[in-house]
């Protein structure tokens, strides 16, 4: 089953507190007939928007088709987060790829939050940079393990933004008492995804790229030139950039080896006026220590945004909202029965090790994705990287790609009932609290 027609009608936005405040924009033309660009991308979410818009910068003539709409994807669906760093920690990339590579990727993750508020304010994106993201402990051990991680960002990498809480001091900006701690990163922070995917669009537009929706390819052949295919065309390229993280599919299963489409789940309450005061004081985003993450943050319009619980596999669960409403009230007991007005879905992907698998599918062929819930930030920079590629500039590409990716056990055939149980088995571990 093609996940891209799994849970969603083709062409269309999801039904999602995002798509119900979104930037108002005409869909761009499908591609009818021939082309021939310098780069064709395939994906029009955060890397491929990116990359087409740096593309273009650099004088290359870029087409890129996009299955449904820009945005549709990941980009569209998910917790806005801008985080620091890469999706695990400093100490473990030391491990895996040396103290000096390590600083390397810091520093462009540290890029990839500029980035971010740079095209805000250049392109004039209806999109507000909220400031802020936080980390809530359920456990003594963990918050132990955060501050010795905060102290090391700050002897190691000179970060210093990062604010440590004690279990009065995360109740406060929270306003939960669940929690026995965590921090604040006050160099982070949370934005509306989808309205900076469009504006991501807009952008690469107005430098020159062609953009395509419902353009959903369906093969590709590698060669001088590349040749790219949908129902209705075809575009002949001398670069391709493949930037369809979890709808991946068949088109690199090299990659498809190394990278999970899982799917994940948020909803969006009624505005809770006064309540505020009970809920989240404060402006900043949070997510929580649990293998299964629950992350949320209020919304520009006065809403909980709050995701937790996954699933594996194709189908989305029939009722988003009660599979998400369990961990919302864990977390905050006094929201047991609000009204949720937003559930939707949406499919990420994962890595083995939680870092990007960056990929040369062949001379002239990049891959990037597998962001693991991390891909706000590293996704837009992600794009950059591979322009800078396309146009011979592989420095940072080179980068990324040196990091372990080591495939999932069993390869495409056997990675989802493998993966079945291992997340099962650490979801039982959340909820028995070990």
């Amino acid at each position: 089953m093609n996940l891209l027609h799994s849970n969603d009608r083709p062409g269309e936005y999801p039904d999602s507190w995002y798509v119900a405040t979104a930037t108002p924009h005409a869909p761009y033309d499908t591609l009818d007939g021939s082309a021939e660009a310098d780069v064709c991308i395939v994906g029009g979410g955060f890397t491929g928007l990116s990359a087409a818009l740096h593309c273009a910068r650099a004088g290359l003539s870029v087409v890129l088709l996009e299955a449904h709409r820009v945005g549709f994807g990941a980009s569209g669906r998910n917790g806005g987060q801008v985080g620091s760093g890469q999706r695990v920690g400093q100490d473990e990339i030391e491990a895996m790829v040396g103290r000096d590579d390590a600083r390397r990727l810091w520093d462009l993750a540290e890029d990839a939050k500029q980035l971010i508020r740079d095209l805000i304010a250049e392109h004039q994106m209806p999109v507000t940079f909220h400031p802020a993201v936080g980390v809530a402990c359920w456990k003594d051990s963990e918050v132990a393990e955060t501050e010795a991680y905060t102290e090391k960002l700050r002897r190691d990498y000179g970060y210093d933004k990062i604010e440590m809480l004690d279990r009065d001091g995360i109740a406060r900006l929270t306003g939960t008492d669940v929690y026995k701690g965590g921090e604040v990163d006050h160099g982070a922070g949370h934005i509306h995804p989808l309205n900076f995917a469009i504006g991501l669009a807009e952008a690469a537009r107005a430098a020159g790229a062609r953009i395509c929706e419902r353009a959903e390819v369906t093969g590709l052949t590698h060669g001088a030139p590349n040749i790219v295919t949908t129902a209705t065309g075809q575009v002949k390229a001398r670069h391709v950039i493949l930037a369809c993280n979890g709808y991946l599919g068949d088109l690199a299963p090299q990659v498809a080896r190394r990278v999970m489409p899982i799917n994940n789940f948020v909803v969006a309450t009624e505005p809770l006026g006064e309540k505020w005061a009970d809920v989240l004081p404060t402006n900043a985003a949070f997510y929580d220590s649990k293998f299964v993450v629950n992350y949320w943050r209020r919304s520009d319009d006065g809403r909980l945004l709050f995701g937790g619980g996954e699933s594996y596999g194709y189908r989305f669960p029939a009722d988003i909202a009660a599979k998400v409403r369990t961990p919302m009230e864990e977390v905050y007991p006094n929201l047991k029965g609000i009204h949720i007005d937003h559930a939707w879905g949406g499919t990420l992907a994962i890595t083995m090790n939680r870092l990007p698998c960056f990929a040369r599918v062949a001379p002239t062929v990049l891959s990037a994705s597998g962001y693991s819930g991390h891909g706000v930030a590293l996704a837009t920079i992600a794009g950059k990287v591979l322009a800078e590629a396309a146009a011979g500039q592989a420095a940072g590409f080179d980068l990324m790609a040196r990091i372990p990716m080591p495939a999932f056990p069993g390869g495409t055939a056997l990675r989802y009932p493998l993966l079945v149980l291992a997340m099962s088995w650490f979801g039982l571990r959340d909820r028995l609290g070990l």
